[in-house]
């Protein structure tokens, strides 16, 4: 689970270039690494009636949300769907190290194809930071619907933007910056993913679901200097910029670019007040 990245999805639920798969592994890594407690503790508030012996997950990634269901859930298997072979490949390694790997099946699919894989029926269908990027998210919640176990649990969790590291009004040679490069961003993704934002719950009951569940959780961590996140904010500011340059000033790009320099002294790495916050919304659907 991650955040919206410039006109990619951080979960390949639909097709990605392998090329930017691949460059996504570090930071969908380091998303997972970071949030980790945030994860786990979604799952655990998960309104579940039986424990789950057969979960999914749709846009699986390099895995953040499978090794974490399995941890949880440990007599689960899970199948873990998405359309890169970069990414199930990292799982593939992430679920060895972890000694899950006999627990799970990966499964490479374009989930915009009109039929999908045999997913069998699970009792637990997880779609973290996937749903708004398919091409049509309502026929998408229908599949599910299908899919899922008479009294089965769908969990859609949606970040509800891009994550913030700096103090308010920071930087001190560029006042704001980061609000300006969200705003650009939010611009960018209301032409590029328009699904961004949804009403899930509305879609979800329109698909046949109960929705049982509906909260957001705030992630505020830090200030911190571990490793980690440090190079969590350096790695998604880098594809910030990659999505958003052309709407920023001169000004702004120099500043942004002093602060993603690794080599520089206002590198986001040496900033004492560095801190990860973002919100996840989190919607349980039950097909009755």
């Amino acid at each position: 689970m991650t955040h919206p990245l410039p006109h990619t999805a951080q979960h390949g639920a639909y097709h990605v270039p392998e090329r930017d798969a691949v460059e996504q592994t570090e930071i969908l890594d380091l998303d997972a690494e970071v949030l980790a407690e945030h994860t786990a503790s979604i799952i655990a508030r998960l309104p579940l009636e039986t424990t789950p012996h057969r979960i999914v997950d749709l846009g699986c990634g390099t895995g953040a949300g499978t090794l974490a269901l399995l941890e949880h859930f440990s007599e689960a298997e899970l199948t873990a769907v998405d359309s890169s072979a970069a990414h199930l490949h990292r799982l593939r390694e992430k679920a060895a190290a972890a000694g899950a790997a006999d627990r799970v099946r990966l499964v490479r699919a374009d989930l915009d194809a009109m039929a999908w894989p045999e997913l069998d029926t699970p009792e637990l269908v997880w779609a973290s930071a996937s749903m708004h990027h398919m091409a049509d998210p309502d026929r998408a919640l229908r599949q599910v619907h299908e899919l899922l176990a008479p009294g089965g649990l769908f969990a859609v969790v949606e970040l509800a933007g891009f994550p913030r590291f700096l103090p308010e009004g920071a930087l001190e040679d560029a006042p704001g910056l980061e609000e300006r490069c969200h705003a650009a961003l939010d611009h960018h993704h209301a032409e590029h993913v328009p699904h961004r934002g949804a009403d899930w719950g509305a879609k979800l009951t329109t698909a046949g679901f109960i929705v049982e569940d509906e909260r957001t959780i705030t992630v505020n961590i830090g200030p911190t200097h571990t490793d980690a996140a440090g190079r969590y904010a350096l790695s998604s500011l880098r594809r910030m910029r990659g999505g958003i340059a052309s709407a920023l000033t001169a000004e702004d790009l120099t500043a942004l670019g002093r602060l993603l320099d690794t080599d520089s002294p206002h590198s986001i790495l040496r900033r004492s007040d560095l801190s990860v916050r973002t919100e996840r919304t989190v919607w349980a659907a039950r097909r009755t």
